[in-house]
C-alpha cells in the first residue's frame, strides 16, 4: 500500500490490537509463567514468547500519543475532549490496579488515561499561551512533572511525546527523529527514577530502555496516515475498551492461573 493510504480508523485498530496483545502477555501470560515457575520453572522458549508478545505491544502507546495529538487538533470541543479523558482515567483506575497490581486501589502506578489527559492538558495550556514561550515550556514541564509524580503509564515521556506529535504535525521526519529521541531518553529517565539506588550500572538502564524501541514500527503507520477519519467503530467503544479489556484479562488470569497472580 502507498503512502497516505491509512486512515485514523486503521491507526486506532492497530493501536488497540497491539495493546490487547501486549496486555494479554503482561497479565494472562505472566500469570501462567509465574504459576509454571512455582511448579517446575518456566522454560526459555516460554520466556522468549513472552518477550516477543511484549515487543509487539510497544507500538500501541506511540500510536495512542499520535492520536491524542490528532484528536486535540480535530476535536470540536477541547474542553469536552479533556473531560472525557479525565472521566475514563478515573473509571479505568480500578481495572488497571486489579490487572497490574492485584488490588482494587493502588497509588504505586496510574493508568495510561492519566498520561493522555496530562498530555492533552499540556496542549491546551500551550495553545492558550501562544506568544509566551517561557510560560508554554513551564506548563509542559509541569504536566510532565505531574505524570512523573503520579507514576502514570509512560509518565513524562508519554506527555512529551504527545506535545512533540502536535508541534511537529506538519513534518514526519521531525516527528520520527524527535519522537524517537524522546521515547528512548524518556524510558532511560523512567528506569533511573524508579530503580535508582538499586545498585544497577547505567548500562542496565540503557539496555532495558531499548525494548521500547520495538515500538518505532508505529512510525511506519504514522508515515502512511492520510489525515482522514475512515470508517470507525462508535466512539464509546474506543473509550470503554481500555477498562473493560483489563477486567476481562484479569478475570481470565484469575480463573486459569490464580496462583500466578
Amino acid at each position: 500500500m502507498k503512502k497516505d493510504s491509512i486512515s485514523s480508523a486503521f491507526l486506532k485498530n492497530v493501536a488497540y490490537l497491539s495493546m490487547l496483545i501486549d496486555h494479554f502477555f503482561a497479565i494472562v501470560f505472566t500469570a501462567y509463567m509465574n504459576e509454571t515457575v512455582m511448579v517446575n520453572g518456566a522454560p526459555e522458549t516460554v520466556q522468549n514468547i513472552y518477550h516477543i508478545g511484549r515487543a509487539v505491544g510497544r507500538t500501541a502507546f506511540i500510536l495512542f500519543a499520535f492520536m491524542a495529538a490528532e484528536g486535540f487538533w480535530h476535536t470540536h470541543s477541547r474542553g469536552r475532549y479533556l473531560l472525557r479523558l479525565l472521566v475514563f482515567a478515573v473509571i479505568s483506575e480500578v481495572p488497571f490496579d486489579l490487572a497490574f497490581q492485584g488490588s482494587l486501589f493502588d497509588m504505586e502506578k496510574q493508568n495510561v488515561y492519566w498520561t493522555l489527559f496530562l498530555g492533552v492538558a499540556a496542549l491546551c495550556l500551550f495553545d492558550k499561551l501562544r506568544g509566551y514561550l517561557a510560560l508554554q515550556i513551564v506548563c509542559v514541564l509541569l504536566c510532565c512533572t505531574a505524570a512523573t509524580m503520579l507514576s502514570t503509564d509512560y509518565a513524562a515521556m508519554g506527555v512529551l511525546l504527545i506535545v512533540v506529535f502536535y508541534l511537529c504535525r506538519d513534518s514526519f521526519p521531525y516527528q520520527f527523529v524527535v519522537g524517537s529521541v524522546v521515547i528512548y531518553l524518556g524510558m532511560v529517565l523512567n528506569y533511573v527514577l524508579n530503580y535508582w539506588g538499586s545498585g544497577f550500572p547505567i548500562s542496565v538502564y540503557l539496555q532495558a530502555s531499548t525494548s521500547e524501541l520495538y515500538g518505532l514500527s508505529a512510525f511506519y503507520f504514522i508515515w502512511r496516515y492520510n489525515g482522514k477519519k475512515g470508517r470507525q467503530l462508535p466512539k464509546a467503544f474506543y473509550y470503554w475498551f481500555y477498562p473493560l479489556h483489563l477486567l476481562l484479562l484479569y478475570g481470565v488470569a484469575l480463573c486459569l492461573f490464580p496462583r500466578g497472580l
